[in-house]
């Protein structure tokens, strides 16, 4: 099957462009037949879509998910179905959720500790094992009166591999209040990073890197106790058909991020003399912590997209999610 081009008329309520696309485009996929008839489409694969400068509005390319459709406009959707749907076959874990995963829960919000190597959600083939199943079937088996699944808001996500402290909501009525506390960076988030000791390999002891997006210096030897800010701005630097990649870019190419550093002690991880450093974030782009870490000379460990070395993971793990009105803080544990 070759390129297929959709089309829609948008009304005049206002609504998010990946939003729309999640709303109506399984609909056209689904009208192709065959193999296609029971396709859905995940979060992802419409942003991909959408990076892929696959999508048209009113004629002209737009690549921001969250571009916003206002008033009447034309939707044109130019896309090879069998590469949409392809999917790589991962190592995912087999993965049940039970109660000593659930960090946190009440009438609205449930808190789990994600494991590496497992999916956040559903993918464009519709059967694949992810988090966001296995916490419908966690809730369910507590309440198996329930005539219908019950129901569970995917708030933010963690890459496959990334560990740790993950939001759902509950209920639709928690969800306005909770994508509001993200959009406003009403969250203090905390994540933990294996690096490999740049003392130990010889590298890196003074580093300054330079880009049209902004400067980080490192003006002394990075040891224990060593603290240290990137800001600058994050943008797809990849080619539509490779993996996605993200790195510093111009201010008007990209979206702004700044994390904050520490060094925290030193350890040793698969054989690897290595720093532990925390990470805490302001903004919560797209492997945010990975590429300003790796631009600044200290890939994770495990993280052979950016640099680092190989390993049996990638050494990422959201340590704590904490609501800055202390409404809740929630940490997560591990041990490198």
């Amino acid at each position: 099957m070759g390129k297929e081009i959709f089309k829609f008329e948008m009304d005049s309520r206002a609504l998010r462009l990946d939003e729309f696309l999640r709303q109506s485009l399984p609909v056209k996929i689904q009208s192709l037949g065959g193999e296609y008839e029971n396709a859905v489409c995940s979060n992802s694969k419409i942003r991909r879509l959408i990076l892929a400068e696959c999508v048209f509005v009113n004629g002209r390319a737009i690549t921001r998910p969250a571009f916003e459709l206002r008033g009447k406009s034309s939707v044109r959707v130019e896309f090879e179905p069998e590469k949409f749907f392809f999917e790589k076959q991962p190592d995912d874990i087999k993965f049940t959720l039970t109660d000593k995963d659930v960090l946190f829960e009440n009438d609205d919000l449930i808190f789990v500790n994600k494991p590496p190597f497992f999916p956040v959600e559903q993918t464009i083939t519709g059967n694949r094992a992810n988090l966001h199943d296995a916490v419908v079937d966690y809730l369910w088996a507590k309440n198996p009166s329930l005539r219908n699944p019950p129901y569970v808001g995917i708030m933010h996500r963690l890459d496959r591999e990334t560990s740790g402290v993950i939001l759902f909501t509950k209920t639709r009525n928690a969800n306005k209040k909770i994508h509001e506390m993200f959009e406003n960076h009403d969250f203090t988030k905390k994540y933990y990073s294996v690096v490999e000791n740049p003392a130990e390999k010889n590298a890196y002891s003074h580093i300054k890197k330079s880009s049209a997006a902004g400067e980080c210096k490192f003006t002394q030897n990075i040891s224990v106790g060593s603290t240290f800010t990137v800001e600058n701005y994050l943008g797809r630097i990849s080619g539509k058909s490779q993996k996605g990649k993200w790195g510093s870019v111009k201010k008007t190419d990209g979206l702004y991020a700044k994390t904050d550093f520490t060094v925290i002690k030193e350890c040793t991880v698969e054989g690897h003399k290595c720093l532990l450093i925390e990470c805490n974030l302001y903004t919560g782009r797209t492997h945010q912590i990975r590429v300003h870490l790796s631009e600044s000379g200290l890939p994770i460990l495990g993280d052979k997209l950016y640099g680092g070395t190989p390993a049996k993971r990638l050494y990422l793990h959201a340590a704590e999610l904490t609501a800055n009105d202390g409404s809740f803080s929630v940490k997560s544990e591990e041990e490198w």
